[in-house]
């Protein structure tokens, strides 16, 4: 990291903690503590960036060949990657849990409904056990697919550590914690603290909303029955936007930009557009609404190059999310969407 992001961290944080500590006076030294990756990353030395260069040395080069084969034909599928990720680390850690397939399952839930990007995860997994049998897990396959979706889209490398084992539970009710867009933030706050994450992580992973899109049947309700009263909208959203929110989502099936400025590029414009209440989930407008996250999405506006560096440590963090790494824990499946006993 060069000297003046150095100095543009440290000031990001000390705004950070000021801020929170006025608003919520006794809370920050718990709450906006800083942690580094070793910290909360307890099976740290388990996980190893040379895990593969021996077992199976071509692993990274199929991921990332296949993945560009499939973003030829539609480039949509990177932002869904990362989601996919998300989704995956936020229920039991990165285990790869999202990806099973049966009655009951997280990918069966209704908040996991518009996931994508099975197929690929699938298509990749295949390859991989052709040159390399029962030897990558398809947990350490979506958290590579996740970081190079992201520099294919223009965003930051980071080197991804490996050794995840598979998870073999995967409960539909466990993923309705998820969050979906509407939760307030100190409810989010709390769900990014039990993953060892904390209230820098989570302005920066929202900052993935750069990217992508939603249904607009996320938001018909912020639109269209703001608080229960049938044709009010959301006042914190500004009126030319939501006047083409309510000609784009007149039908919940329909998709929506997450960043309404400049959807197809990763850049920090997400946290240029919520002072301008450009924010299309409510949890994007909360960002800036909320005296503990709102510095953060200033500086992050103001000074791009932070976002792209602390996107990638960020990413690195989440990925580590309660992995699976000892010999009784999980499994290497064979196929991502059954566990091997069931394949």
């Amino acid at each position: 990291m060069n000297s003046s992001i150095s100095v543009l961290l440290i000031l990001l944080l000390g705004l950070h903690l000021i801020s929170a500590a006025s608003a919520h006076p006794g809370e920050a030294d718990d709450v906006l503590k800083i942690h580094t990756l070793s910290e909360t990353s307890p099976f740290q030395d388990c996980l190893s960036f040379s895990y593969y260069h021996q077992k199976c040395p071509d692993a990274e080069a199929i991921i990332n060949r296949k993945l560009k084969e499939w973003f030829q034909k539609d480039y949509t599928l990177a932002a869904s990657l990362i989601r996919l990720h998300f989704h995956d680390c936020s229920v039991r850690g990165c285990d790869g849990s999202v990806l099973l397939d049966h009655e009951g399952s997280e990918r069966r839930a209704e908040v996991s409904k518009t996931l994508r990007g099975f197929e690929v995860i699938d298509d990749i997994k295949a390859e991989i056990e052709k040159k390399c049998p029962r030897t990558m897990s398809c947990a350490d396959i979506l958290t590579a697919a996740a970081r190079d979706a992201t520099v294919f889209v223009g965003g930051p490398y980071w080197a991804v550590e490996y050794g995840r084992k598979d998870g073999l539970v995967s409960l539909a009710k466990e993923a309705e914690s998820v969050p979906i867009g509407h939760e307030e933030i100190t409810s989010m706050i709390e769900f990014f603290q039990s993953k060892g994450l904390n209230v820098v992580d989570l302005a920066i992973l929202s900052g993935a909303h750069t990217i992508g899109r939603a249904s607009c049947g996320s938001i018909q309700q912020r639109i269209f029955n703001y608080s229960g009263t049938a044709g009010k909208a959301d006042p914190s959203i500004d009126p030319k936007y939501l006047n083409f929110l309510k000609r784009k989502c007149r039908w919940a099936s329909e998709l929506v930009d997450l960043d309404a400025t400049t959807p197809k590029t990763f850049d920090a414009v997400y946290y240029t557009n919520l002072p301008k209440k450009m924010g299309l989930l409510s949890s994007d407008a909360k960002l800036y609404s909320d005296p503990r996250t709102a510095p953060l999405v200033n500086a992050l506006a103001y000074q791009p190059s932070l976002f792209l560096y602390q996107f990638g440590v960020s990413m690195a963090k989440l990925g580590n999310v309660q992995v699976l790494t000892g010999p009784h824990e999980g499994e290497i499946r064979t196929k991502c969407n059954f566990v091997n006993s069931h394949k």
